[in-house]
């Protein structure tokens, strides 16, 4: 054992005498790393949904390069370490992270807007990722604490579907959560997988801020009438019997799909739309849910 003990070093993994820490010693360093990682994000936020195939990551990604594209500082982590999709959406597919002396540097999509994904690790992409609960824990929180994400006004945290092993270790890594967004579509078996996503929260004392209603409803290209789909109005009903908030509901609109594909994020596109319109919409109700001010926040001491 040596007397420079690195209490003021970073994480081990980075240090120049971390062979000499004792496990207790790495695990504590790692904690305050993950503390001080933590403490310049000023809103950590959930994107969850009940049930696989409701847009979830979709309506993550938009709603962070909306407020990315207001000026706001903006990550995004693809907690989805099975299914990684937010790269492909944001138009980095190819591109890597990068080890630095202090860390592991984020991809930065544009200027303002930074973005984390095992999908930007991966040297085999259409290789699956076999893990278990422990291995998953320790990949989020090195996504957490092992990253510069630097000065952030928010990280969008998109979580596979379901309530298990990965909100489960976002919502005890980070402790105080600013609150989860719940994505559902208008149909009665995606509503039911959505309530629990609103039980889950509560449970694990995460404030709901709000349910999103996609593809709810579709204009007609050729006579503009609306077709519903998949229903329409079940995500507000849901929201109103649960007693959280109902930011919005999104039609379906092609160009959405197309955008996600194409790698260019739909609310980065120039043409307006009715799901522009919406998105903007849950953009601005989701501020007011966070008591946002646009006026400089200052930050409580460590």
């Amino acid at each position: 054992m040596v007397d420079n003990k690195c209490e003021d070093k970073k994480p081990c993994v980075n240090c120049e005498i971390s062979s000499n820490c004792s496990a207790s010693e790495k695990k504590d360093h790692e904690r305050k790393r993950l503390q001080e990682s933590l403490f310049h994000i000023r809103r950590k936020v959930m994107v969850m949904s009940g049930k696989g195939g409701v847009g979830k990551s979709t309506v993550a990604t938009n709603l962070a390069v909306s407020l990315a594209l207001r000026g706001y500082q903006v990550g995004i982590l693809d907690a989805d370490l099975h299914g990684p999709d937010v790269p492909r959406m944001l138009g980095i597919e190819g591109r890597h992270l990068i080890s630095k002396g202090e860390g592991v540097e984020p991809v930065e999509v544009f200027p303002g807007f930074k973005a984390v994904s095992m999908a930007l690790l991966a040297q085999e992409p259409d290789k699956a990722i076999i893990w278990r609960g422990p291995l998953k824990h320790t990949a989020i929180k090195q996504f957490l604490g092992g990253v510069n994400w630097g000065d952030l006004d928010f990280l969008f945290i998109d979580l596979p579907p379901g309530t298990g092993d990965e909100p489960l270790s976002v919502s005890k890594l980070i402790k105080e959560v600013d609150g989860a967004v719940i994505v559902t579509t208008p149909q009665d078996v995606a509503l039911l997988d959505s309530r629990k996503a609103v039980s889950f929260s509560k449970v694990i004392n995460v404030p709901v801020l709000g349910i999103v209603e996609n593809m709810s409803g579709m204009a007609c290209p050729h006579c503009g009438e609306s077709i519903d789909l998949f229903k329409i109005g079940g995500g507000e009903k849901a929201a109103t019997e649960l007693g959280v908030p109902f930011l919005g509901r999104i039609p379906i609109d092609p160009r959405v799909v197309l955008s996600c594909d194409s790698g260019k994020p739909f609310m980065a596109e120039p043409d307006e739309s009715l799901a522009k319109t919406a998105f903007a919409q849950i953009v601005q109700n989701l501020l007011e849910g966070l008591e946002w001010s646009e006026k400089e926040v200052a930050r409580p001491a460590l």
